[in-house]
């Protein structure tokens, strides 16, 4: 008879059948360590996530506040001290430094591009418009008003160096975002005149024509889109 044991006796042998069932409180006793970190590490992630959203809301909160004098220096033109503020107020520049992921210190970004912009048309300064530039494509807002409106002076900025490829693309950006009737054929106007200087008539036309056909109620622009349209079309029938 051949000694090679058949599976079924392998599975009726000692060696198997004596085999213990899982031990719950024998895996728990030897592995408690093991869980006591990973509950105490869970406790400490949801601590660190309720005291950031407090820390966030807190930072929030001081970073409006501190918003409110520079909007009024630079609504009152106060260039530069809505840009450096003075010993009781924060200035733009240092609420940037202070809140920059809240959303008053990424308003503070918009407010301070128009500042720059301001002090460089004042003074001829190129340096501020390059500032504008710099602070404004860290600008993100997503919103239907300012967004684009952050696109647009981006566009002035770079006309004011002289860069009017770039110039282009920015107007270009503002006039496509979330078209509007109130801001959209302004943006559109800016950006066929660029086209113009870059003597790219055929696309300055069809921004003066889209101005025409897409926002019929926006009278100025439209009267002056008219007129450029004709110019342009006659210039290239020379």
């Amino acid at each position: 008879m051949s000694k090679t044991k058949t599976n079924a006796e392998l599975l009726n042998t000692p060696a198997s059948t004596s085999q213990k069932p899982f031990d719950t409180e024998d895996f728990l006793a030897r592995n408690g360590k093991l869980f006591m970190w990973i509950a105490l590490a869970a406790v400490a992630l949801v601590a660190i996530y309720y005291a950031y959203n407090y820390f966030a809301g807190q930072q929030e909160e001081e970073a409006q506040k501190d918003l409110f004098a520079p909007v009024t220096f630079l609504e009152a033109d106060s260039v530069r001290l809505a840009l450096k503020g003075n010993k009781t107020y924060r200035g733009l520049e240092q609420i940037i430094k202070d809140y920059p992921s809240t959303k008053a210190g990424n308003l503070a970004r918009f407010y301070a591009g128009a500042a720059y912009l301001k002090e460089g048309a004042a003074a001829g300064k190129k340096e501020s418009f390059q500032k504008a530039i710099d602070v404004l494509k860290q600008y993100n807002a997503g919103d239907y008003l300012t967004q684009p409106r952050a696109y647009c002076m981006l566009g002035d900025a770079y006309l004011e160096l002289n860069k009017l490829e770039d110039a282009a693309t920015y107007y270009g950006k503002a006039a496509n975002y979330q078209a509007n009737e109130q801001f959209t054929p302004v943006y559109l106007q800016k950006l066929a005149l660029v086209y113009e200087l870059q003597k790219k008539y055929k696309e300055a036309i069809e921004a003066y024509e889209r101005t025409i056909k897409e926002f019929p109620a926006a009278n100025t622009e439209v009267t002056n889109a008219k007129k450029y349209k004709a110019r342009l079309e006659a210039l290239i029938t020379k």
